[in-house]
């Protein structure tokens, strides 16, 4: 019991502390952020062994719960695994940096801690709480850098993540009222009973909806193809690597308990998935950005892993268990996979940022040429993410496949359908294949178009430390170890509770068919769509049509547009009746009040923060003792503007805390009648 509040709490408590060292000596708190993520890391080993469970009644009209099992204890250890090695990554990523530092590992081992709890979670009101905290704190990674950009990705990643927390908590109602439990030991025996199939669907769709939002599913990624290059590296490989695995362990954990016999969600959730699937991989094979080029990788990675949960469901609802296993076999091993892959693939991308700064390829072409180390790490991430045989993304992809596969022969769907659905599967592993060759020859084997350029880049060939080599490289080697099918089928033998899983032969040449027909399609795409469609005159082009931008399409003008349009005539209709224009005018006034009440109330706690955990320290620009009037009011007008837009950052976020106390109002009216 006491080791799963440790975990939890522990790296929340460390974070306040390692901001408090902060701000006395920096080196305290880069070692209390490593010591706090290492010790997260060894109690984490402990849970295989030990299966602890843990409640904390009282709280929150029902208490906190949390348990584990396989599935948990892996993902538990995962989670430290991918904070740890990008802590001590992140030790030189920022050697450079000195401005909003101790925020940043504040919320990193506060999310830490927020990510565990989502993880070892045994009920979704637990979940939810630990899944807005993370959201809100994670918000502050994206916004770090505080540049135009970086701010502009923030609030698109805090509004879906605030619509998404908003409809999660409406399905979580729903599925409250129909059933009379969240827990996901009961769920299962609960679900029988439920009278009303339209509203027990409904339900299921508002929480994959919420959980989908920071899964970076369609139609709600947009935030994750701008967020990831804008936020540090480190944080890149978190938001990827785990968080978005936070949103499918919300999706998959309904699947499992509540919506396997449901072929409609099912269906959806399988579309949703092959749309994700192949239009992430469509967007990297476009994108001439590094980090951006990951980050639709990890949409088209998601998709797969929807895709997988979305045969499972169906294979569930026909009954054929055989399909069963290999579907969420696969849909587990490839969270894990990816999760680690781009834990070695967005530090390998840091490597180059911190040293270049600059991200697209024809800037970065050449760079790693002679550097053996990030070369191999970056390899090994790109041949696991591919799904080349001996390395990790092989058999977590072939089970995927073997689940379309058995759907189709038994028929749990349209056939024919299901046959397309396969394909556009291969194809997208082609893609994935046909990016990954691109960026890694982009950046290890082609020389730069500037020979000046190419000799600078060759004469740097220390491009990390020992520690960071450690952790980057270190990391590339799970893609060798979990290539194993010995290792593979037991750690899916375990996650998922089904030992069938064991007599799985990978490299039967059935099995190895669909991966080398993906490798192939890829092959052919990189020699006919990157080296003669994508590229021009030697140089990498950006193709993809800027007005295809759902967020700028769609998002933005109904917010900006439409939706007053709608109050307008709402509020107009409502002035025309004489006996609504009473109710209506006190809806407003009071509107007016409470929102007032809202803002003066979150002025207040803000001016606290800034007085204490936001305050900001003047840094010593080395230059100002030399700078004459004119350039010193032009510093001080510089900071004043930057102070402005860290308070609407800051503002931003205690609104978003304001939510949350609602939704706990809500949440108590809702327990109690």
């Amino acid at each position: 019991m006491m080791l799963i509040g440790l975990i939890v709490f522990l790296p929340m408590a460390g974070g306040l502390l390692a901001y408090v060292l902060g701000r006395w000596k920096e080196i305290c708190r880069d070692i209390a952020a490593v010591l706090f993520c290492a010790a997260v890391l060894v109690m984490t080993l402990s849970l295989p062994g030990s299966m602890p469970s843990m409640e904390i009644g009282e709280i929150l009209f029902g208490g906190l719960h949390f348990t584990t099992d396989g599935f948990r204890a892996v993902y538990a250890v995962i989670t430290a695994v991918m904070w740890l090695g990008t802590t001590v990554f992140a030790l030189e990523y920022f050697k450079e940096e000195r401005e909003n530092l101790n925020r940043y590992w504040l919320f990193v081992l506060v999310t830490l801690g927020a990510t565990e709890g989502v993880m070892l979670s045994a009920d979704l009101m637990t979940t939810f709480v630990f899944f807005e905290i993370l959201s809100f704190t994670s918000f502050t990674w994206v916004i770090h850098e505080e540049t135009q950009e970086a701010i502009r990705a923030g609030y698109t990643y805090l509004f879906i993540a605030v619509i998404g927390g908003l409809v999660l908590f409406m399905g979580l109602l729903l599925l409250y009222h129909q059933t009379g439990t969240l827990s996901f030991a009961e769920l299962p025996a609960a679900v029988k009973t439920v009278d009303n199939s339209t509203e027990f669907l409904a339900a299921g769709l508002c929480i994959a909806f919420g959980f989908g939002c920071k899964a970076g599913m369609f139609p709600v990624h947009v935030w994750l193809p701008k967020a990831h290059p804008a936020a540090p590296s480190p944080a890149s490989a978190l938001l990827s690597g785990i968080l978005t695995k936070v949103g499918i362990y919300g999706i998959l954990m309904i699947s499992m308990n509540a919506f396997a016999g449901e072929k409609l969600f099912g269906e959806i959730i399988l579309l949703l998935g092959v749309v994700t699937m192949f239009l992430g991989a469509l967007l990297a094979l476009f994108s001439i950005n590094l980090k951006r080029t990951l980050a639709c990788s990890s949409m088209s990675q998601i998709g797969f892993i929807l895709t997988g949960t979305g045969m499972y469901i169906l294979l569930s609802a026909a009954g054929a268990e055989e399909g069963m296993v290999l579907a969420i076999s696969g849909t587990m091993l490839h969270m894990v996979n990816h999760s680690l892959i781009k834990l070695t693939l967005f530090m390998a991308a840091g490597v180059v940022v911190m040293n270049l700064h600059v991200m697209t390829l024809d800037e970065i072409r050449g760079y790693g040429r002679n550097k053996t180390f990030l070369k191999i790490a970056f390899a090994l991430g790109a041949l696991g993410i591919s799904g080349v045989p001996l390395f990790n993304g092989y058999i977590s992809k072939t089970l995927l496949h073997e689940g379309i596969v058995d759907g189709i022969h038994e028929a749990v769907w349209n056939p024919a359908l299901l046959k397309c659905i396969e394909w556009i599967f291969l194809v997208s592993g082609g893609m994935t294949f046909a990016y990954m060759l691109k960026l890694f020859i982009c950046v290890f084997v082609q020389e730069n178009k500037n020979a000046d350029v190419q000799k600078k880049y060759d004469a740097d060939r220390s491009c990390m430390n020992r520690l960071s080599t450690a952790a980057v490289t270190g990391s590339s080697l799970f893609m060798v170890v979990l290539g194993q099918p010995f290792v593979m089928t037991h750690l899916a033998a375990f996650m998922t509770g089904k030992e069938e899983i064991l007599h799985f032969h990978a490299f039967t040449l059935e099995n190895l068919k669909g991966g080398l027909i993906s490798l192939a399609i890829g092959a052919l795409l990189y020699v006919f769509v990157v080296r003669r469609v994508l590229c021009r005159e030697d140089s990498y082009v950006n193709l993809w049509p800027e007005k295809l931008d759902l967020e700028n399409l769609v998002y933005r003008p109904v917010l900006v547009r439409w939706l007053p349009l709608i109050f307008g005539e709402i509020a107009a209709v409502f002035g025309e009746n004489k006996i609504l224009r009473p109710a209506a005018r006190a809806l407003v006034m009071g509107g007016s009040v409470a929102a007032r009440l809202l803002c003066d109330s979150l002025d207040g706690i803000l001016i606290l923060l800034r007085k204490s955990l936001f305050r900001q320290r003047k840094v010593l620009r080395p230059q100002q003792k030399r700078m004459n009037t004119i350039k010193k009011g032009f510093l001080a007008t510089s900071d004043t503007l930057d102070l402005l837009t860290s308070n609407f950052s800051f503002a931003m976020m205690m609104t978003c805390i304001g939510i949350l106390v609602i939704l706990g109002t809500l949440t108590a009216l809702v327990l109690l009648l």
